[in-house]
């Protein structure tokens, strides 16, 4: 589904989940064994700067204004990415914080300067107090100028469904995001939002629906899912355990569906090019990924594809 539409004096907003985009530097603080060059994934120089080839030239061809990443190791992965030749024209500036993840792998953001000026950056813990060890990836809230007016720019990266659940984690991680957003509503009610992330659940699931109240069929809820129809339609972003699902997602504040600064109806997108996938065997059609069957692959990207409106 690669977006083919054009509009007069449109912006792109995304996310993409780049998949373990580590450096080859061991790291102490991080459990970043496998991707070193004595890891189990031997990853070299080599094998970094392929993926960095493949991942610029995705986001080239997303071509967005502004765009949430997951599961990038630290700040240096992405100044060499912003740098690579694919995108360095693109003159992306970067937000990033070092997060308390058991993997070592955070959220971040990019934007260009000439369409989207931060002014104020914080970052949201999910902790759940009856288990102090749990680690995950912060929420990371930007607020900033774009279009000449103030939205806020949400980038999330919730509790994965590794080791067969954690469904509570992720209804507590939408728990926080929902009482964030309702804390910045009760002060200012017209104030504009765009929620970007791997949620690592569906629409239709509780934490979306129920927690987040991201609900297009009421009419009183202040948020609206621009993925949600796509998602209706059967397309999605990721083959897992067999199944297709669409984490991927982009929720926004109603008030985004009207007005100056608007979001375009129906431009939510699930981008992909046939290089990006399977062309063969039993995952055929599914995202080509960086290692399958541990098997190191240079044509490989993600196991997810991104996304935009």
């Amino acid at each position: 589904m690669v977006f083919s539409q054009t509009f007069a004096q449109t912006n792109i907003l995304g996310f993409y989940n780049v998949e373990n985009l580590f450096d080859t530097e061991d790291d102490p603080l991080i459990n970043d064994a496998e991707f070193l060059p004595t890891g189990a994934n031997q990853w070299t120089t080599e094998r970094y700067f392929i993926k960095l080839q493949n991942m610029s030239s995705v986001l080239k061809g997303v071509n967005a204004d502004v765009i949430g990443l997951a599961e990038v190791e630290n700040r240096k992965v992405l100044e060499d990415l912003v740098q690579h030749p694919n995108l360095i024209a693109k003159r992306y500036q970067i937000i990033h914080f070092d997060m308390d993840d058991g993997r070592g792998i955070d959220v971040a953001l990019l934007y260009k300067p000439s369409v989207f000026k931060p002014f104020k950056i914080v970052k949201l813990p999910i902790a759940d107090p009856r288990e102090p060890k749990f680690k995950t990836r912060d929420i990371l809230w930007v607020k900033g100028l774009f279009q000449g007016d103030t939205l806020h720019f949400i980038v999330n990266h919730w509790p994965s469904r590794s080791g067969g659940g954690k469904e509570d984690k992720r209804l507590l991680a939408a728990q926080v995001l929902r009482r964030a957003i309702d804390s910045v509503m009760a002060i200012n009610p017209n104030s504009k939002m765009v929620m970007v992330g791997d949620f690592n659940d569906d629409p239709n699931n509780k934490s979306i629906k129920k927690i987040l109240c991201a609900e297009n069929e009421k009419q009183e809820e202040i948020l609206v899912n621009a993925s949600e129809p796509t998602f209706k339609k059967g397309y999605d972003t990721l083959y897992y355990n067999g199944i297709w699902n669409l984490f991927d997602q982009i929720i926004i504040s109603k008030n985004l569906e009207q007005g100056v600064q608007h979001y375009v109806p129906s431009s939510f997108t699930v981008y992909v090019t046939p290089d990006m996938l399977e062309k063969e065997g039993r995952y055929a059609g599914a995202p080509r990924r960086t290692f399958r069957s541990g098997q190191f692959d240079e044509n490989g990207f993600s196991d997810h594809l991104p996304v935009y409106i």
